[in-house]
């Protein structure tokens, strides 16, 4: 009963627990009682994240009503999609509708106030190399913050493990029941496209790059093809033996975008995000001539140009700070400004302040003067 649930929550929230966990997969098949729950929560004085796995083709116009009240960083969404062929969904009896799961999963990207994780596997029957790159290329147009590519586990008494003959699978018996091969893929071919997934986890499953993955998912690039470029330079530079910093991530893309006619777009999409991320100097790889003298000569130009005043910004007492705490920044290229942030000034400068943001991805605020 929803009295029962709401008496729980309520002990569990007076703990005031960073994160609780709804693992329903179908906690919104019922989507009256899920509604409910939710405007229990948001009535709840806490800072809570509350994690839900959904069933993406169960949402309706109520659920997104509600759903744009919700502040960023409150609900985060798990939602299983496992893969986009048809063949495989059947096999695995998720009977889901890939174009709805597309439209639902992008329309909640578009709020841009709910975390969104989904999931794919590796290794499912009927799943080729092909149709699994482009259930991954369809499930990163769709636009969700977190991709997980996890690898099939044979898990004892479990539908698919009663099928492993019929599939010639060749799995460990040992936890965690590893897949090794089936009838679509070798072991070499899985080996890959777990190594693919790796690389996806490193680049795409942060904060570093948002900018540069929605460039490219506007352009609707080959996305998987993108992929196993950078995991081919990753690999070279042994990218799975040293620490993933957002510096030597960075300094694998410019490698991989250095052959592209936009490669100077690109880096300064890279600056942009690298600048946002709080960083106050650029690193060796994005670098350019002169940097530190780029910016005062920005700064005092700005300092001599702005009002005594901008409302929201800053005031004649504290505008000195605002000078001094502020990175400036202009872009080789004005598009930058246009395509990604809200309104530009005659200036064309773009103003890092050092105070984080309300979005999902808390970056540092960004003005444009």
């Amino acid at each position: 009963p929803l009295s029962q649930v709401k008496e729980e929550l309520s002990f569990i929230l007076a703990h005031k627990p960073k994160v609780v966990r709804f693992i329903d997969r179908t906690y919104n098949d019922n989507w009256q009682r899920g509604l409910a729950i939710w405007q229990f929560l948001m009535e709840q004085d806490v800072d809570t994240l509350f994690h839900f796995e959904i069933a993406p083709d169960f949402f309706n116009e109520e659920m997104f009503e509600f759903l744009q009240t919700v502040p960023p960083g409150r609900f985060q969404f798990e939602i299983g999609i496992q893969s986009t062929f048809g063949r495989t969904l059947e096999a695995i009896n998720r009977r889901i509708n890939p174009k709805r799961v597309h439209e639902i999963v992008s329309r909640l990207a578009d709020m841009a106030n709910i975390y969104l994780h989904v999931d794919l596997i590796l290794g499912l029957p009927f799943e080729t190399r092909e149709t699994f790159l482009n259930s991954f290329a369809e499930v990163f147009a769709m636009n969700p913050h977190y991709i997980q590519m996890g690898l099939l586990k044979m898990l004892p008494d479990t539908p698919i493990s009663q099928e492993a003959d019929k599939y010639d699978y060749s799995f460990s018996v040992a936890p965690p029941y590893s897949v090794f091969s089936n009838r679509w893929l070798s072991h070499e071919e899985l080996a890959d496209l777990y190594w693919f997934c790796e690389c996806v986890e490193k680049f795409l499953n942060n904060r570093f790059f948002v900018t540069l993955w929605q460039y490219l998912r506007n352009r609707e690039e080959a996305i998987a093809d993108i992929f196993l470029s950078i995991l081919e330079i990753g690999q070279e530079q042994k990218l799975f033996e040293f620490a993933a910093t957002q510096e030597f991530l960075c300094g694998i893309l410019v490698k991989w975008a250095s052959s592209r006619d936009d490669f100077a777009f690109i880096k300064d999409i890279l600056r942009y995000d690298w600048l946002r991320s709080g960083h106050r100097q650029f690193p060796q790889c994005i670098d350019f001539l002169s940097e530190e003298e780029s910016f005062l000569e920005t700064r005092d130009m700005l300092y001599n140009k702005l009002p005594e005043e901008i409302t929201g910004i800053y005031d004649i007492r504290s505008r000195n700070r605002f000078f001094k705490k502020t990175m400036f920044w202009s872009p080789d290229n004005t598009d930058l400004l246009s395509l990604f942030v809200e309104k530009t000034g005659e200036n064309g400068v773009l103003c890092f302040l050092p105070e984080r943001g309300d979005d999902l991805f808390r970056y540092n605020k960004v003005l444009a003067v």
